[in-house]
């Protein structure tokens, strides 16, 4: 297309034309000596009079995994962390602020298998772990905040699947577990962990209120929601997820969860094809497989306004530095009025009343008086 004609279209599909960022020489060559895209966009807000801007930079990172799964665990696990230094070394380089990788990072996405040794050995301590004590001295050393998704094993020997946030101190803040666990072909997940017990936490952070919705949660609308509820100003999706079943649905849920809710949302996804020892089964009548597809990548960020960034590649490992100012959420707000139409004591009688009927057996007042 034309230049003219093709910013047009980009503005009717995406948004506002965004700028791009400029980094360092150094950045540019480690991204490139190591092996990973770099890319970097601009969200603006209007300036205010009663309010200083809240301009910070966040990281999103995706990446494949460096090992074969048949692996020692340690060796995998291992080999990631080191793959993660010149990404974290680049991203501050880039003046990020707060740092986000992918669901379950330090591993192999090995709940499609069913299997329990050895996956189960890659969860670790959300608060004494190696991952999050690997990950503190960076966050300490380079003043950022860190969110690590990974396996938890708990004091009691449950497992999880945990964001844990480390705060620019080096010290975790707290955890948040996935909410909303898949039950879909080869994403059967329940056989490793239950639904999360951490409800809707956001993490009041020296850059802002941050929130971790993990993968399946992005397509719960009212799971979003809560997360805004409480007063989130960024929420991370870190996700897992291949392109036969999830693609054409990436680019629209976490946009549209920053368009209803007023805050800036970060869809993460890994790439790569991982292949397993064992063969595993769909329980859809095909044959047995070792794999079960390509993760996309394609990672970015939209703001409140329906703007998105471009999305990392498809295949390749990426950071992805965004520069937003936060006060974008309440300028959005203020024009849009959703939060103030949101009707919730409209919907808060409603759910009672499903909730209600569903634990008794009965039947709605509304559907009562339709048959009547």
């Amino acid at each position: 297309m034309p230049d003219k004609e093709l910013a047009e279209a980009k503005r009717i599909l995406y948004g506002r034309s965004l700028e791009p960022l400029e980094f360092s020489a150094e950045a540019q060559k480690i991204a490139e000596k190591s092996d990973f895209q770099i890319a970097g966009y601009r969200f603006e807000a209007e300036k205010e009079s009663t309010r200083t801007s809240r301009v910070i930079r966040l990281g999103l990172v995706q990446n494949a995994i460096i090992k074969s799964t048949d692996e020692d665990v340690l060796v995998q696990r291992d080999s990631l962390h080191q793959r993660m230094v010149p990404i974290i070394e680049a991203a501050a380089l880039a003046k990020v602020n707060v740092l986000c990788f992918q669901e379950a990072w330090t591993m192999p996405f090995a709940f499609c298998t069913r299997e329990k040794k050895k996956w189960c050995e890659f969860a670790e301590s959300a608060e004494e772990g190696p991952t999050s004590k690997f990950l503190s001295q960076y966050a300490k050393m380079h003043d950022m905040v860190i969110i690590s998704p990974i396996l938890e094993r708990d004091d009691r020997d449950i497992i999880w699947n945990t964001a844990v946030v480390i705060s620019h101190t080096g010290k975790v803040m707290g955890k948040s577990r996935k909410n909303h666990i898949p039950r879909v072909g080869d994403f059967n997940e329940s056989t490793y962990y239950m639904e999360g017990n951490t409800g809707h936490r956001v993490f009041d952070t020296k850059y802002g209120k941050l929130a971790i919705n993990i993968c399946y949660g992005r397509h719960i609308p009212i799971n979003w929601m809560m997360y805004g509820l409480n007063g989130a100003e960024v929420v991370f999706n870190p996700s897992a997820t291949v392109g036969a079943l999830s693609e054409p649905l990436w680019g629209i849920e976490a946009r549209c969860a920053a368009i209803a809710n007023g805050y800036f949302s970060c869809a993460i996804n890994r790439v790569g094809t991982e292949s397993f020892p064992n063969e595993f089964s769909s329980a859809d009548g095909k044959p047995a497989h070792k794999d079960f597809g390509h993760f996309y990548g394609s990672s970015y960020v939209a703001a409140p306004d329906g703007s998105r960034t471009p999305g990392l590649s498809r295949i390749r490992d990426g950071l992805l530095v965004t520069e937003l100012d936060l006060n974008l959420c309440r300028q959005v707000k203020d024009k849009w009025c959703f939060q103030m139409n949101q009707r919730l004591d409209m919907y808060q009688n409603k759910l009672g009343d499903v909730l209600y009927n569903d634990q008794h057996g009965k039947k709605s007042e509304d559907l009562i008086r339709e048959e009547e």
